[in-house]
């Protein structure tokens, strides 16, 4: 693996070291989870903020919820009730 070099206050790291040892985590896997949990977030959000602005589109909300009302008609097609 390649590594590089950033520059951070002190203050950050001492709050990655901190946090780094309350979850038991090298510096490397705590800014490596800390990343994907704040891309997970922004993806998130941005999709959001997508049905936000559909909604305000009556006609194409409409055409979402009809979507997922197709879709929920399959949910069991087809499927036997399990009688465990």
């Amino acid at each position: 693996m390649n590594n590089t070099t950033i520059e951070i206050s002190a203050n950050s790291h001492a709050a990655l070291q901190q946090l780094a040892r309350e979850e038991g985590l090298s510096l490397q896997a705590l800014l490596d989870k800390a990343l994907r949990l704040y891309r997970r977030q922004t993806f998130l959000n941005n999709v959001n903020k997508a049905y936000a602005t559909l909604r305000q589109d009556s006609v194409a909300w409409e055409g979402v919820r009809e979507e997922r009302e197709a879709w929920d008609t399959t949910v069991e097609d087809g499927l036997q009730e399990n009688k465990a």
